[in-house]
């Protein structure tokens, strides 16, 4: 009786030790989130570390990742960090302007903007989906592109006296399916919105 349970102890040792391992490699295996300072290093935010950091189109893009497709779509994601000028109601109307509805209603009416406060900052989330007008750079062609949405945020970082506000522009776009399998992703990401310390 006594060597039984000393057997049954050993056999639960060594499973619980198996687990552990097991989690500890998974967890070394997971990659790192990308932690960044944007706007000037006035902010910093974490990004997923699920996904691939990729070197800027354009100067203006501060930082630029690739998102791995959904099961089902045949392309990725995107996602850019930039500063921009203009009024966040131009920016807005731009953005739905990259967007077209198959049944010809206004884009504009279909879209989400919901207003939140972060860590102290006025930030707008946009929701919108359609057939993108997929420009990748000034003077590429565009491609239209159906079933997809964008994610974005404006993030307002700040004003001066008598000055216009400073904006900063996140925007995720891509097939529907992998903009759904990112979403919860995205929005931890905005959540982790902070002043930076270097800031």
């Amino acid at each position: 009786m006594h060597f039984s349970r000393i057997s049954a102890f050993s056999v639960l040792a060594v499973l619980l030790g198996g687990l552990a391992l097991e989690a500890a490699a998974e967890e070394k295996a997971k990659p790192k989130d990308h932690l960044l300072t944007i706007a000037g290093g006035k902010l910093s935010i974490t990004a997923s570390g699920q996904w691939t950091v990729k070197k800027p189109a354009v100067r203006i893009i501060e930082h630029e990742f690739a998102v791995s497709a959904a099961q089902g779509d045949a392309a990725g994601g995107r996602m850019l960090m930039m500063s921009a000028g203009g009024s966040i109601e131009a920016n807005l109307a731009r953005w739905f302007g990259q967007f077209s509805q198959p049944d010809g209603k206004r884009t504009k009416d279909r879209a989400k903007v919901t207003k939140l406060k972060i860590a102290g900052y006025e930030v707008r989330i946009v929701d919108v989906s359609g057939t993108y007008n997929d420009r990748r750079g000034p003077f590429a062609p565009a491609v239209k592109r159906a079933d997809y949405r964008m994610l974005a945020a404006i993030v307002t970082v700040g004003k001066k006296p008598g000055a216009r506000a400073n904006h900063y522009f996140i925007k995720f776009y891509g097939p529907k399916k992998t903009i759904a399998a990112n979403e919860k992703a995205f929005t931890e990401m905005i959540k982790s919105l902070k002043a930076s310390p270097k800031g």
